[in-house]
């Protein structure tokens, strides 16, 4: 039996241990709770970034949307893609694909028996091999809508031109009316404490990054921006009219959604 305290730290698990899953190992705790101790926010900004997935990827199920792929998934546990769109439409198809083999591991434990959602080990900054996976292609139906779901996981591209290019990778591979659901790190929060990416790189194998709202805004060329834009996670709701938060500059998550014209 594998001692799971020996386990080393994940960035997959440490977001699960932000959410209160029970997906998490020691080591994952201890490097979350380092990760805490320097930036309080951390864990409302994880709730908010996973309602903010809970908000878009039910309204691109009430938009039509009837089947997805989540990259940089982790282990989908709490309120999870392939749930929050068959709310909508029970027979919504999902692909979920992470990096972490042991977060990719736990997910096909948790999808056994289901037939309409996959979990396939694939590196968002080489998306063109998540796209033509075997098991990705039998799901999903690229000549028809989908809904692309890069939920907090840009910031482990630390190059800005690498991170550009497999987000345009990705909109070039879907069909016309295709949305992406897309969610980072916002440097405005984080820059007020000590860079977050020491303790990545520190704690687990995943270096991290931040990036301003611009940069972040870069990410959706070649999309058409729904209402209200860029804005922090605590806020998005579809439509012009979003909620403000008290501190802003805490909030720690940028997020948008955009559409393939």
């Amino acid at each position: 039996m594998t001692d799971s305290s020996r386990k080393p730290a994940t960035a997959a698990r440490m977001y699960d241990y932000y959410l209160g899953g029970v997906h998490n190992f020691p080591a994952d705790r201890e490097a979350a709770d380092a990760v805490i101790e320097r930036f309080p926010f951390i864990p409302a900004a994880a709730r908010a970034n996973r309602a903010f997935v809970v908000n878009a990827v039910r309204h691109l199920a009430e938009s039509g949307v009837r089947q997805f792929l989540d990259i940089g998934s982790g282990i989908p546990t709490v309120d999870n893609v392939h749930s929050i769109a068959r709310r909508v439409h029970p027979e919504a198809r999902v692909a979920y694909a992470d990096l972490d083999p042991v977060a990719v591991a736990e997910s096909i434990d948790l999808l056994d028996g289901d037939d309409r959602a996959v979990a396939v080990r694939g590196d968002v900054q080489e998306p063109r091999a998540i796209v033509e996976h075997p098991e990705v292609r039998r799901l999903l139906d690229f000549d028809q809508p989908i809904g692309v779901v890069l939920a907090a996981v840009l910031h482990f591209v630390p190059e800005h031109r690498v991170a550009d290019e497999a987000v345009a990778t990705l909109i070039g591979s879907v069909a016309a009316g295709s949305y992406f659901v897309i969610s980072h790190t916002a440097k405005e929060s984080f820059d007020q404490f000590t860079p977050a990416e020491d303790v990545y790189r520190q704690r687990t194998s995943t270096p991290g990054t931040t990036r301003f709202r611009p940069q972040v805004e870069r990410l959706f060329a070649g999309l058409d921006l729904l209402e209200p834009g860029v804005v922090w996670a605590q806020e998005w709701r579809p439509g012009p009219v979003a909620e403000r938060i008290e501190n802003p500059g805490l909030g720690g998550i940028w997020a948008g959604v955009g559409r393939k014209p």
